[in-house]
């Protein structure tokens, strides 16, 4: 599906199951076109997060959660996005974490009835997580 929607002729995408009782992690491999940088994939990823007020850009340079990690986001709506990019041989690993109990069908779920009945969007959806980040 996510292939078909966004009309990716050449990704791998691997979903990987996680230690834990629930969450998923989603790996794409594609090569960009040979003029994109880094700083337009900057550019794109925080314009897409800044429009889905459930997604967030994980891409630290050090500490403990560099990466989207689905632990973290046990017991919310969040789907953390983060990529790491190869600028040279124009290859973008790109990742997604989400609680794929509450990020799945039951959050779009409340997220959709907040839209149809006139609520803000994030309304009952704004819990971070279980996990202390």
């Amino acid at each position: 599906e996510v292939i078909q929607e966004l009309h990716l002729p050449k990704v791998s995408l691997t979903m990987t199951s996680v230690d834990i009782v629930r969450g998923s992690l989603a790996t794409a491999h594609l090569t960009v076109k040979e003029h994109t940088t880094l700083k337009d994939l900057w550019r794109a990823y925080r314009n897409f997060a800044e429009v889905n007020p459930f997604v967030r850009v994980v891409k630290e340079a050090r500490g403990i959660y560099r990466v989207p990690d689905p632990k973290i986001l046990a017991g919310s709506n969040y789907a953390d996005v983060g990529f790491e990019f190869d600028e040279e041989n124009h290859h973008l690993v790109a990742t997604c974490a989400i609680d794929n109990l509450m990020k799945g069908a039951s959050g779009t779920a409340v997220q959709c009835l907040n839209l149809m009945q006139g609520y803000p969007e994030n309304t009952a959806l704004q819990f971070p997580g279980l996990h202390p980040a």
